[in-house]
C-alpha cells in the first residue's frame, strides 16, 4: 500500500491569505492585539506552536480558556473570510487526488500544521473533504513531526497502513514537510506552490521535487 499524506496551504491549495488574517483577526477581536510584522513563523508550523507564539509575543496568558478563545475566534473569522478571498486549489491537484483516489493500493491521508477544525473548513470551501480519510492534525502538538507520527497512527487504526511493505510518503511545499517525513521514515514529495523556491527546496533533499502538480502524470507513476 502506498501511503500519501498530503499537507494543505500552499500544496493542495492557496486560500489567499484567509488563514494568517484570520489569525490575527482573531487576535484583534479577543486580545485587542495584532501586528503581521511580529516576526513569528507561520510556515510549515503546527497551529499549536503557532498560537504559542503569538501569545509569548503579544504578552498574552498561556491558558486553557485563552487558547480556547483564541481558536474559536480564529475558526470564526476564517469561515468568513474564505468566500472573500481568490483562494484557489492549486495547479493539478484535483485530477492528481481524483486519480489517487480510484489508484489500487494508494491510501489518502493529511498531513497539515491546521487544527482538525480548520482543515475541514478550508477543504470543504475547496471541496476536497472527501479525497482523506484519515490524517495528522496541528491541535495538540507543537513539533510537525509529532503530527506526523499521529498520521501514521491514525492511518494503522483504519486499517490502511499494515507493516514495512507499505510505503510512506509526505508531499508538502515547506522544509519542515521535508524535515517530518525524514523523522518517520517516510519518502518526502516537495512541492514549489508555496513561500519556498524550488532551490530553497531543494536544499532539504527531497526524494522528488516538482514546480508544482501540472504534470500530476508524472506523479501518479511514483504511487503507480
Amino acid at each position: 500500500m502506498q501511503i500519501c499524506l498530503f499537507d494543505i496551504d500552499g500544496t493542495l491549495i492557496s486560500s489567499g491569505g484567509a488563514g494568517v488574517a484570520a489569525l490575527y483577526n482573531a487576535l484583534k477581536s479577543e486580545f485587542g492585539k495584532a501586528s503581521a510584522d511580529d516576526g513569528v513563523a507561520i510556515h510549515g508550523r503546527t497551529d499549536c506552536a503557532i498560537t504559542r507564539d503569538l501569545f509569548e509575543v503579544y504578552g498574552i496568558e498561556n491558558s486553557p480558556l485563552n487558547w480556547d478563545r483564541f481558536r474559536a475566534a480564529y475558526l470564526h473569522h476564517l469561515g468568513e473570510l474564505l468566500p472573500q478571498r481568490e483562494g484557489v486549489v492549486l495547479p493539478g491537484v484535483l485530477p492528481l487526488l481524483q486519480a489517487l483516489k480510484h489508484a489500487r493500493r494508494v491510501a489518502l491521508g493529511l498531513l497539515t500544521g491546521n487544527t482538525r477544525a480548520g482543515a475541514r473548513l478550508k477543504l470543504d470551501h475547496f471541496g476536497l473533504t472527501d479525497y482523506f480519510a484519515f490524517g495528522g492534525f496541528g491541535d495538540v502538538h507543537f513539533a510537525r513531526d509529532d503530527v506526523a507520527r499521529d498520521a501514521l497512527h491514525d492511518a494503522r487504526r483504519q486499517g490502511v497502513l499494515f507493516g514495512e511493505s507499505d510505503r510512506v510518503w509526505v508531499i508538502g511545499d515547506t522544509p519542515l514537510d521535508v524535515a517530518c517525513a525524514r523523522a518517520v521514515g517516510a519518502r518526502a514529495v516537495a512541492v514549489a506552490t508555496g513561500q519556498f523556491s524550488c532551490a530553497e527546496l531543494a536544499r532539504a533533499e527531497p526524494d522528488h521535487l516538482v514546480a508544482d502538480f501540472s504534470n500530476y502524470e508524472e506523479a501518479l507513476a511514483w504511487w503507480s
